[in-house]
């Protein structure tokens, strides 16, 4: 199977899923109400279950992204929440972000996944640029890699193999209505959960 074909099947799975929408709500609320747990990062215990952990973060984010209806948000919430990083503010932050503010501009696996390396990689002195300087390497290492796993860094491109066309979702009420028709907010899981998959694999790395 080619990666293309993998691609496709996993929007397939995307689209048939059974979604546990209450449970995925109630997930997200107690994140709302209680905050994202801070969490000590025991290395080998995080390298020990590298696999679990991908599986998750990857799943998650195609849930949050479902119930969110914001690839950006649903990205960032995964790696967040695994990690132990920042709030939910910056969630709040990310409700603009899908395809950069719906123009299909770059897609929000990435800008969510690049919100939670800066929290992650970032140093504690934002003016100490010896430190700050080199998460912009990891940052144009992973959308190189994004890139070679979904073929496009743009929203408008990625639709393109979602869908096989550009829904343009932001453009109208209509378009957005026949992009929900369409099963959109269920197969633009696709980004998300590969973005937060890529992030946290990147995350995991630094602690080896």
């Amino acid at each position: 199977m080619t990666e293309h074909d993998e691609l496709k099947s996993k929007v397939q799975e995307l689209a048939e899923r059974d979604w546990d929408v209450a449970a995925i709500e109630a997930r997200f609320r107690k994140l709302e109400a209680e905050g994202i747990p801070r969490k000590t990062q025991n290395r080998d215990e995080i390298l020990a279950n590298k696999q679990q952990i991908l599986d998750r973060v990857q799943r998650r984010a195609e849930e949050y992204n479902f119930i969110t209806k914001n690839c950006a948000q649903g990205t960032a919430l995964s790696v967040m929440e695994e990690f132990g990083l920042g709030n939910m503010e910056v969630i709040k932050a990310l409700t603009n972000f899908p395809g950069v503010g719906g123009t299909g501009e770059i897609c929000g696996g990435i800008t969510g996944s690049l919100i939670a390396f800066g929290l992650h990689f970032g140093g504690d002195d934002m003016l100490d640029f010896e430190t700050t300087g080199p998460t912009m390497i990891t940052a144009q290492k992973y959308m190189a890699l994004f890139e070679d796993k979904m073929g496009y860094l743009h929203c408008s491109d990625i639709q393109e193999v979602i869908f096989g066309r550009n829904m343009d979702p932001g453009a109208s009420k209509e378009h957005m209505e026949a992009f929900a028709k369409a099963q959109g907010f269920e197969k633009c899981g696709l980004a998300p959960g590969i973005g937060a998959r890529l992030a946290a694999e990147f995350i995991i790395e630094s602690l080896a």
